[in-house]
């Protein structure tokens, strides 16, 4: 846990032909994960049992939820909902911040 001031483009760097990622927070209501994407690189596309926020700091990524695709740069955020299938790639060099919120379902 950090106790004290940190600039969040400083606690990840990039690497060359890679996606980077550091976990911030990990608690059981929800993760927070910050990602370096080289140019051209990204995630898969895939399903999440819980909503994400994604939140880009430095860059340029093509988001793709549902079949819509989405392009965002820096200060731009997107909800990603649960059970839909989503997938990234970075346009260029790329930060972003991940925001996974665990919530129970009521029957």
């Amino acid at each position: 846990m950090f106790e004290e001031v940190k600039k969040v483009l400083n606690l990840i760097d990039y690497q060359r032909g890679s996606v980077v990622s550091r976990t911030l927070l990990d608690k059981e209501s929800g993760t927070v994960t910050l990602f370096a994407f080289g140019k051209g690189e990204g995630l898969s596309e895939h399903t999440a049992p819980f909503d994400a926020m994604v939140y880009i700091l430095k860059g340029n990524l093509k988001i793709r939820i549902a079949n819509k695709d989405y392009e965002l740069t820096d200060g731009e955020m997107i909800i990603m909902p649960s059970n839909e299938p989503h997938s990234i790639k970075a346009r260029e060099k790329s930060k972003m911040l991940l925001v996974m919120l665990k919530s129970e379902i009521d029957n």
